[in-house]
């Protein structure tokens, strides 16, 4: 059957030309010309896929983003944005979009995002249900060891050495970092140094998941529980039973489904939702989050128990700007990923594309980078990835400014409580007035970096 695909669009011509290239391929396209006839039309059919322009004449991309999420929660979507708004696209991946791509762009660069992720689907979708040999979830487990840049920064050497350190072990691990750096990447790394490697990793995108069907989505649900239950369903803990589950974006949960969590670590027992009997589970927790969840603990937006539960051991993700040292080897890696994956032999960057590179501050990150090298790849007819093929987003950064000292950054953190400590000759109430924070903020941050007064 045909991929449905639903493209807002208000370029009309534009539009026209998406249209026939991807129904030349063998998709069902429509296309809206307004935000609100694309929510109506969201609201009464069911996509696949959504592409939309980030700015429309009455709408955003990004509210239609969490409009299709509420409305359509299986539904994709690839956000198309002007070269000067890539920190907006940004937010939008971490809103839970597919992907972005930026204008002007060629139909095969649209293309090649769908079909990646479709090939993706297909080969991860096999349902969970109560048979006498269960199917696998659709998180397969993984028994290699992921294959991963290992870096010649001291960043990477660091996080690196947590790795291998804590991934014997059965703590629960709490993975921080900006977004695009990889931290599901980090958690498989775990899982395979850990004695669960031959049991299933299940990856469960907490942001994705509406607070209404939580419950069934971790603990499962017994046919006829609810509206819509039609058969009994396996939730991702029985799913995980053995193996490692990987809660990515925890901090997107609701209060009451961070209470719902907490009490299956505490007990390792679970009930479907319907069920009136409870299941024994065997999981091991990888927790990841871009947020500060010790200033929303402070807020009250989550659960301060729930925090030490999850952050037994705590390991911070370099961003790419932070390991600078890594870019090519990174770009190498990529490219070799690129090269394999579209049936090219590009060698390399010209010279030019390495200074534009280096100059870029890549506030996607890995996902970022990955996805300039395969889209160049694609559109390079050389042996060298040549200016033309690169977004104007990373021509025409800025150079580089020399870094500032940023203690928002967990980098820098430490150090800034150990200096405010040293001021106050160690009164942790003078300390917490100098740093602007609670009493008890600053009690958990000492827990937190382990600073033994």
């Amino acid at each position: 059957m045909a991929q449905q695909i639903h493209i807002v669009e208000d370029d009309v011509a534009f539009g026209k030309m998406l249209t026939s290239f991807l129904e030349r391929k063998g998709f069902n396209v429509s296309v809206s010309l307004s935000g609100e006839n694309a929510r109506k039309t969201i609201s009464e059919n069911k996509f696949d896929l959504l592409i939309t322009d980030l700015k429309l004449p009455d709408d955003s991309g990004l509210d239609l983003l969490e409009f299709s999420q509420k409305t359509s929660p299986n539904t994709k979507v690839i956000l198309m944005t002007g070269y000067a708004e890539v920190d907006t696209a940004v937010k939008a991946i971490k809103k839970g979009a597919l992907d972005y791509i930026s204008k002007p762009f060629r139909p095969e660069e649209l293309l090649m995002i769908i079909e990646a992720d479709f090939q993706n689907t297909e080969s991860s979708e096999e349902p969970i249900s109560e048979t006498v040999e269960p199917k696998q979830p659709a998180s397969q487990p993984t028994s290699e060891k992921p294959k991963f840049v290992i870096g010649i920064s001291e960043a990477s050497k660091k996080f690196n050495e947590y790795l291998k350190l804590v991934g014997p072990t059965d703590m629960c691990v709490l993975i921080q970092g900006e977004s695009g750096t990889g931290k599901e990447v980090a958690a498989k790394a775990i899982h395979n140094y850990s004695s669960r490697k031959d049991k299933n990793f299940v990856a469960v995108d907490c942001g994705a998941i509406p607070k209404e069907i939580a419950a069934s989505e971790f603990f499962g649900h017994i046919k006829g529980s609810f509206t819509g239950a039609v058969n009994d369903k396996k939730g991702h803990f029985e799913a995980a039973d053995g193996g490692t589950l990987f809660l990515d974006e925890v901090g997107n949960l609701s209060y009451e489904n961070q209470i719902q969590l907490l009490r299956a670590l505490q007990e390792r027992r679970i009930k479907p939702v319907g069920s009136n009997t409870e299941i024994d589970v065997d999981v091991r927790i990888l927790s990841a989050t871009n947020e500060d969840l010790l200033k929303a603990v402070s807020e009250g937006k989550f659960r301060e128990d729930l925090y030490h539960r999850l952050n037994e051991f705590s390991i911070h993700i370099p961003s790419l700007h932070e390991r600078k040292e890594d870019l090519f080897l990174f770009i190498e890696y990529f490219l070799n990923e690129a090269n394999k994956s579209l049936g090219k032999e590009v060698i390399g960057l010209s010279k030019e594309v390495e200074e534009a590179f280096k100059n870029y501050a890549w506030p996607g990150n890995l996902r970022e980078l990955k996805n300039v090298i395969k889209r160049s790849v694609l559109l390079t007819n050389s042996r060298l990835i040549p200016l033309e093929v690169i977004p104007r987003e990373v021509l025409f950064a800025e150079k580089t400014k020399k870094e500032t000292v940023d203690f928002s950054k967990e980098s820098n953190e430490k150090q800034l409580i150990l200096n405010a400590l040293k001021e106050a000759e160690f009164n942790k109430t003078k300390a917490a007035k100098l740093l602007n924070i609670t009493r008890k903020t600053l009690y958990n941050k000492l827990e937190h970096y382990q600073i033994d007064l």
